[in-house]
């Protein structure tokens, strides 16, 4: 089934987005005043656990490794006063020797051991943010059509990786730091506690004072401007994917100055956020250093006072005073380690926000499969909204039997686009009900119900890739027979050898390097590919030329033989020979019939028609042929 976007139409009105900018946008300008702090950090950790304890073997071995790496860092000051004492105020040479050596193997080991841990740290860390960003991707992949149009795609671009790997970076280096720092905290504790009480006491004065600032005043700040950080970025992103993507836009208006100003704004934007989590974030380490080096000066006279009494040796002071330092390490980098916390908490709640998203369109719990369709379609009193009390459709009911070509027709905004949204389940209506051969569509599992469905788009959208694999994207099984014969059907077959590698010649992003009339007849070839029981055309001709359409005609009348058929014209003359007409204006079909019977009613088909008769001048004898009857009615009336 070829890809649709509901957005390309004007009929649909935008609904309003929780974030200022218009549709397909990033987030508005006043979004960061909206944003807050970080709601559930508790839950939102938590969550996180589910998914990293998946990888349990690989964090038990983290621990015990992580233990032995810490007994050897607490071993070298241990025995940098054991060689003062009993090594270099005796003058042992030779056992100075011996405990040096002895001292550079436990820094070795320590060396390859921090190594080890990293690496399967990291290891575990890709692992589960591998899980992670399958579930969000497969999550937006079930979302309804609903949540992009009010979710800026870069923003959600955002979240798959900027807020990804601020979780990668925390869960790579500070969840063994942390785990370090903890366990180095207790070890330094219990040896200062064994060397000396009293200097251990005088050591832990400072705690209260760390866990003050820690916790409280700047923690709380942190976690809410990393948020803003974030989510500025995302809106960043978005600005940047719209820029990009509409180049020719910017480029044919003229508007590079202009673009570039809303960069710059929304670029000051992220800079000033970014400032003010970074200040926040920056009062940490100083303060944590001040208050290190504070009660290492405390340490220092305390030992040194006790020395001069006698009350202890100067090798156990040089010891103490090294673990004193040890001591307050783990707590700077636990400090560090919180702004990096609150960072990937802050992505990590964004990427949730999403994966707790439900979807607006689902299967029943009894949805029935239809595998055969013969494409029988009703619809009755149909009544819908993309907003909230602002109904687009009202009270539309058609019948479409098997076979039979239905033409939409009506000025732009009508609500024709909004028909084949609905009847796709793209969206689900407010009221009524949409038959599909005697099933209602809410009780059909709607990938059976899409797999019978062939649409073709005005604003085509094509994958980066071969031409073959865009036209195979119909039916993924298919053959390359099959493939080229579809796009002989469609007609495309010609232009893609005059290609520089055929059906191997490979597309550029949003098949740039193509032109629209190309990129429409590949679209259609992937439709016929498809086989379907509906056929879906929106204003499917409307952008190539005269010539092209002729062509396109002929392979869309092949192809609709013995399927029904939606058919939104822009040109009315290409569809006078539709089985049905609707003529839908304000989201209601106010006309139905066939082509020479519309005219003779001389309403607003007739209308219609006639301008568009006008607008061009001159027109083919079948379109001349066909105002001939409505003459006729006008001079009898």
């Amino acid at each position: 089934m070829s890809q649709t976007n509901p957005r390309s139409r004007q009929d649909k009105p935008a609904p309003a987005p929780p974030i200022g900018r218009g549709p397909g946008r990033g987030p508005g300008h006043g979004h960061m005043a909206a944003v807050e702090r970080a709601e559930d950090v508790r839950g939102t950790v938590l969550r996180l656990w589910t998914y990293l304890r998946r990888q349990k073997w690989a964090l038990i071995t983290v621990v015990f490794t992580t233990v032995a790496t810490t007994a050897t860092q607490l071993a070298g000051p241990y025995l940098l006063g054991v060689a003062i004492d009993n090594y270099i105020l005796p003058g042992d040479l030779p056992g100075l020797l011996r405990i040096a050596l002895l001292m550079l193997v436990i820094y070795w080991l320590h060396a390859l051991l921090t190594w080890f841990v990293m690496y399967v740290m990291a290891g575990a860390a890709q692992r589960m943010l591998r899980d992670l960003r399958n579930d969000l991707f497969t999550k937006l992949q079930t979302l309804s059509l609903r949540y992009f149009d009010a979710h800026a795609h870069g923003d959600l671009m955002s979240r798959l990786t900027n807020d990804m790997e601020t979780i990668n970076m925390v869960l790579t280096d500070s969840v063994t730091r942390l785990i370090s720092g903890v366990m180095m905290l207790a070890g330094v504790a219990a040896v200062m506690l064994w060397l000396n009480p009293y200097l251990a006491a005088v050591s832990m004065i400072t705690i209260p004072l760390m866990m003050l600032t820690f916790t409280r005043w700047v923690g709380k700040r942190t976690r809410k401007g990393f948020r803003e950080q974030q989510s500025s970025l995302g809106e960043l992103n978005g600005l940047i994917e719209e820029t990009v993507t509409g180049q020719r836009v910017i480029k044919a208006y003229v508007r590079e100055e202009a673009a570039l100003n809303e960069f710059n704004t929304t670029n000051r934007q992220l800079r000033h956020a970014a400032i003010r989590a970074q200040i926040y974030a920056g009062l940490m380490g100083p303060a944590m250093n001040f208050i290190n080096n504070s009660g290492l000066a405390i340490v220092a006279g305390a030992g040194g006072w006790m020395a001069v009494n006698g009350l202890a040796t100067v090798g156990a002071i040089a010891s103490f005073i090294n673990y004193t330092r040890q001591f307050g390490r783990p707590l700077n980098e636990m400090a560090n380690l919180y702004n990096q916390i609150q960072a990937a908490v802050a992505g990590a709640e964004r990427i949730f926000e999403t994966i707790d998203e439900e979807p607006e369109v689902f299967d029943a719990p009894d949805a029935a499969s239809l595998d055969d369709m013969r494409g029988d379609v009703v619809m009755e009193g149909v009544t819908f909204s993309y907003t909230q009390g602002v109904p687009v459709l009202k009270r539309v009911s058609l019948h479409a039997k098997p076979g039979e070509i239905v033409a939409l027709v009506g000025p732009t905004g009508a609500g024709k686009t909004t028909i084949v949204n609905v009847l796709t389940r793209f969206y689900d209506i407010d009221s009524g009900r949409i038959l599909v051969d005697g099933h209602d569509i809410r009780h059909v599992k709607k990938d059976d119900l899409r797999r019978q469905l062939g649409i073709v788009l005005q604003d085509t959208f094509l994958f980066s890739g071969s031409v073959m694999d865009n036209i195979r994207y119909g039916r993924l099984d298919a053959g390359d027979e099959d493939v080229i014969a579809a796009a002989k059907m469609a007609n495309a077959d010609q232009f893609i050898h005059r290609l520089p590698h055929g059906y191997a010649t490979h597309l550029s992003e949003r098949a740039g390097n193509l032109s629209q009339g190309q990129r429409q007849l590949l679209a259609i070839a992937r439709a016929i590919l498809a086989n379907p029981s509906i056929l879906i055309l929106d204003e499917a001709t409307s952008s190539v030329d005269t010539r092209t359409e002729k062509h396109i005609q002929e392979a869309m009348l092949r192809l609709m033989q013995g399927r029904t058929s939606f058919v939104i014209a822009h040109r009315l003359s290409t569809i006078r020979d539709a089985d049905q007409i609707l003529v839908v204006n304000n989201g209601e079909i106010i006309e139905r019939g066939k082509h020479a019977e519309l005219l003779a009613q001389q309403g607003f088909y007739y209308d219609l028609y006639t301008s568009q008769f006008r607008a061009n001048g001159r027109a083919d004898e079948g379109e001349v042929a066909g105002l001939r009857r409505p003459a006729q009615t006008e001079s009898a009336r």
